[in-house]
């Protein structure tokens, strides 16, 4: 079928532009964080039931969720657009079996496919951002800097769009510790359009990464109305609230948390609940009494303790359950865990068997006492913690449980070690002096430990 063209010139298999409109209005939604792309899509495919890339989009958007109750919707929109494949596009033909490979588990081929499709298509937006975005969950740190540096200069300012593609290489720069650059196409981006929030979202990692706490706090309050109102905003807050718990900032941080992060409803939408139980892990490893707040997180984690489906969920449903002291949910997601390690052989089966089991287990030891365990649970996969999937300020959660383990194991040569690590990364951050302070006094370094300490005290003045 002949069909027509989007606004960037691919093709797509339909013969009413009003359909193909509202497609791209429906992908700004996903791009902007806004609205419902799902919702937006089937509407339109109410009206255009033989809309393959409707369906194709609809499917592609969901895989990006992660989450078990959507995974019928997810396989029901694919195998509408299967059902319409004669009538597709070389093009739209790659998409869908980019989300077949995604369905069926074979996370690293469906990337591959949607790679393909960029190499024919370099201004298919959708599928530079399932490239980007898939990459992320799956830890490949350069790829997603280099999926955008591969098409980057066939975009410019009069390409629609290019204000999104900005904030995917801002982001896949900052990953890959080019801070400079990162900063310069984020605030670019933002430029162009001041409701970005993913672009406003990667300069705040820069921020994070660089110690600049100060400057952090004043990007997201000063851009507040731009991110706060859209789907990102959770951990937009949690964002902010990193940059006040360096500062040692307390208040501040269970305000956001109780006030931003913490949802009064009790069913789950999972990319929220790591937020929070990201935060209150932190807060915990800090030793900050959080009430009753983990028992309420953790009750929310519950229904998906046996999901098995993203060992980067398991492990934050991990931390609610050990902190809470919640057995029974214990046993359940560790068993479900090692019998789906055992017979399993997907693209999660390997990040949960290298990474995910082991700091599940390192949670659970660290909640029950068992410091040391901690320790020898995660010191041999530190290096390898991006095959978890996320980003670096998400996973730094698994060093600083590790270095408080060591502190409280009373091995305080390895967190002196640990801690000088984290501070030659970051040398303005103050939490990471607070650590070297306590493994000082830890061996007998009396004087070593009071210098430690009065320069993170200096370090959040200002």
């Amino acid at each position: 079928m002949a069909g027509l063209k989007d606004c960037r010139g691919i093709p797509v298999s339909i013969g009413d532009q009003d359909a193909v409109d509202a497609l791209e209005a429906a992908h700004e939604e996903s791009l902007g964080f806004y609205g419902d792309p799902v919702a937006s899509i089937d509407k339109v495919l109410a009206n255009h039931p033989d809309f393959v890339m409707g369906h194709v989009f609809k499917a592609a958007m969901l895989t990006q969720a992660m989450e078990t109750r959507i995974y019928g919707v997810m396989v029901s929109a694919l195998e509408a657009a299967e059902a319409l494949k004669s009538k597709a596009n070389d093009r739209e033909r790659a998409h869908m079996a980019g989300v077949r490979a995604w369905v069926e588990g074979d996370f690293h081929r469906a990337v591959a496919f949607w790679e393909e499709v960029l190499f024919a298509h370099p201004l298919d937006l959708l599928a530079l951002q399932l490239v980007h975005l898939s990459d992320i969950l799956l830890g490949h740190v350069s790829n997603q800097r280099d999926v955008v540096a591969r098409v980057f200069p066939l975009w410019d300012e009069g390409t629609p769009g290019y204000e999104w593609v900005l904030g995917f290489y801002s982001f896949g720069l900052e990953e890959c510790r080019d801070f400079s650059r990162a900063e310069e196409m984020g605030r670019k981006a933002v430029a162009i359009r001041p409701k970005n929030p993913y672009a406003i979202h990667a300069v705040a990692h820069v921020l994070e990464m660089q110690g600049r706490q100060q400057g952090g706090i004043w990007w997201m309050t000063s851009r507040e109305e731009d991110w706060a109102h859209d789907n990102f905003r959770n951990h937009l807050w949690w964002h902010l609230s990193l940059y006040h718990l360096d500062l040692g900032q307390i208040e501040q941080v269970m305000h956001i948390y109780d006030d931003k992060l913490c949802s009064g409803d009790t069913g789950i939408e999972k990319y929220e609940e790591l937020d929070a139980a990201a935060l209150l892990w932190r807060l915990t490893l800090l030793g900050v009494d959080v009430g009753n707040r983990w028992q309420h997180l953790a009750d929310k984690w519950a229904p998906s303790a046996s999901d098995t489906l993203y060992a980067f969920n398991d492990v934050h449903a991990m931390m609610a359950f050990s902190a809470d002291g919640r057995s029974a949910e214990i046993a359940t997601l560790l068993g479900a865990n090692d019998r789906y390690v055992e017979h399993a052989n997907d693209a999660n089966t390997a990040m949960l068997r290298e990474i995910g089991l082991p700091f599940c287990r390192a949670l659970q030891a660290f909640a029950e006492g068992r410091y040391g365990d901690t320790v020898d649970l995660l010191l041999p996969i530190r290096y390898s913690t991006h095959r978890l999937g996320g980003s670096h300020a998400q996973r730094d959660v698994i060093a600083w449980t590790l270095v408080e383990a060591a502190l409280r194991a009373r091995r305080y040569d390895l967190a002196l070690g640990l801690a000088n690590e984290r501070t030659e990364a970051k040398p303005t951050s103050p939490q990471n002096w607070r650590l070297i302070a306590q493994a000082l006094d830890g061996m007998g370094d009396r004087d070593g430990a009071k210098r430690a300490a009065s320069r993170a005290a200096s370090l959040t003045m200002g």
